[in-house]
């Protein structure tokens, strides 16, 4: 998706700006504006109108008739609203002390300058008080000494949080510990003497079309319950390196952030983290992290506060048809390594660049994100078994995995490509060492024609390609030799790394340009 992710904690603010938005968009579900929906709601809720026809209808109904109520009942006092205050200091820093103005505005500058003249002062003016923000969200309780499943994004610069039971009953909690990269946290009521209620997570994948129950707080309602099934598993919305959501059809809005969906057995399924809308409504498209993923980063939240995750130390792509073709793979699984990291775990393991990773531990690699997605869930000193494509055959490497960087994570690198050849490609190419500034390896592109089919691979001037073939190349004669073997050996492509600004990734170039 090509979707911007957009957090909708809703903020009650002195500062209220309306934005344009995206028609289409993938919304993070906070809640609605608190003062804003009490308002709405005392004016607009109206009890539906009700023919007598439907009403003789309706209580025709059999009382057999299938219901959610005794799953709602055992669970829904596990779920709770959350309401989170949050102070944005920001606005008492010097550079705007002026009230309502802006540095630089013509305004600004004049009293700056008139605005006092020693102990002589005109005008005076004080910095702004901190901007307080308050939002809403939804959780659930998975211990009845009071610990709470919600999203990041509910909990995320709070400076207090609270907690309101289904019974109505509210308490002061903590921010335990959160993770960006899930989008998940963890919070702890303060002080509790309560047994609370709570719930479990599923030991079992749901497949999809079975039935799901969303319990939550939209719009700051209060405890809400939807019904659907599971739409679709596996989904990667664009929103951090370990995507992959259930995609939910039972109704979610803003405030439902942070609540479970449930099986018909009561057992958490998934978390509510984001809808699929095009006016920031539910269209019946939602996105759930899923239990068996959520499990770990709790439990991690739980006993560390923090979470770590396996490293290798690799940047990685898809395996392409054309790449699969280039390196004689039967099929396009697997990660392609196109660059590895100094004195890193593959590093040390043997894995280079041009390796294709096609399984961890025995289980299969379908692309780059699974792959990161096990390499982080197996932590930090684990002993992984790959599964690696290596000069035309399988090889099992023992890696003995690090601690993945809080400012680092698998790459997967989709951007410009890039590659080398004669015109029929569309390219013109120089010794990479005659050209300023393009370094001492490898041949650099220094033309390429928009039509030609190395644009249409996405290639840049200023690229520099450092391989063809598997074989390190200096002049623009080294890829149109390995191009011209490729063609004898009844290659369809040629495999080439390639250089794009601070980024090196692998591009199968096909050897005959016109087909």
């Amino acid at each position: 998706m090509n979707q911007q992710l957009h957090s909708q904690s809703e903020q009650v603010s002195p500062k209220v700006k309306l934005k344009n938005r995206r028609s289409i968009r993938v919304v993070l579900f906070g809640s609605v504006a608190a003062l804003a929906l009490a308002g709405a709601v005392a004016g607009n809720v109206r009890a539906p109108f009700m023919a007598p026809a439907q009403a003789d209808t309706q209580a025709a109904l059999p009382t057999t008739a299938f219901s959610f109520a005794d799953v709602v009942d055992r669970v829904r006092g596990a779920v709770v609203s959350i309401k989170v205050k949050m102070t944005d200091a920001s606005d008492s820093e010097d550079s705007s002390d002026v009230p309502g103005l802006q540095p630089g505005d013509p305004l600004w500058r004049f009293f700056k300058k008139f605005g006092g003249q020693g102990d002589a002062t005109p005008f005076e003016f004080h910095n702004e008080k901190p901007h307080v923000t308050l939002a809403q969200g939804s959780g659930f309780i998975i211990s009845p000494d009071g610990y709470i499943v919600t999203n990041d994004h509910v909990v995320d610069s709070a400076t207090e949080v609270t907690v309101t039971m289904d019974d109505g009953k509210t308490y002061q909690a903590k921010v335990v510990g959160t993770d960006k990269k899930t989008d998940l946290a963890l919070v702890k009521v303060m002080d509790a003497k309560s047994n609370f209620p709570y719930v479990g997570f599923s030991t079992t994948t749901p497949r999809v079309g079975d039935w799901v129950i969303a319990v939550g707080n939209p719009f700051g309602l209060g405890g809400t319950v939807t019904a659907g099934i599971v739409s679709a598993r596996g989904r990667d919305i664009g929103s951090g390196p370990y995507d992959d959501y259930l995609q939910i059809d039972a109704p979610v809005n803003r405030g439902n952030s942070g609540g479970p969906t449930f099986n018909l057995q009561g057992q958490v399924v998934g978390i509510n983290t984001a809808i699929y809308s095009p006016s920031g409504g539910s269209v019946g498209i939602g996105f759930d992290i899923p239990a068996d993923e959520a499990q770990g980063v709790i439990n991690s939240l739980r006993q560390h506060g923090k979470v770590t995750r396996g490293w290798i130390g690799v940047e990685i792509q898809p395996v392409t048809g054309d790449i699969a073709d280039s390196l004689g793979l039967k099929t396009d699984k697997g990660a392609l390594v196109a660059n590895t990291q100094p004195d890193s775990p593959a590093v040390k393991a043997g894995i280079k660049t041009g390796d294709v990773i096609l399984g961890v531990n025995g289980e299969p690699v379908e692309g780059p994100r699974e792959l990161a997605r096990k390499i982080a869930a197996l932590g930090p000193n684990s002993d992984a078994n790959l599964l690696v494509w290596h000069d035309g055959s399988e090889k099992t490497v023992s890696v003995k995995l690090g601690t993945l960087p809080n400012d680092q994570e698998a790459k997967n690198e989709t951007g410009p490509t890039s590659q080398g050849g004669m015109d029929s490609f569309g390219l013109a190419l120089a010794p990479a060492d005659s050209v300023p500034g393009a370094g001492k390896q490898g041949v650099v592109v220094t033309d390429v024609d928009p039509s030609g089919v190395a644009a249409q691979k996405g290639l840049k001037v200023g690229d520099v390609i450092l391989e063809a073939g598997g074989k390190t190349v200096s002049q623009p004669n080294d890829v149109t030799d390995v191009i011209n073997q490729a063609k004898k050996e009844g290659h369809k492509a040629v495999l080439l790394r390639v250089k794009s600004g601070d980024e090196t990734h692998f591009v199968a170039l096909a050897v005959n340009p016109a087909s």
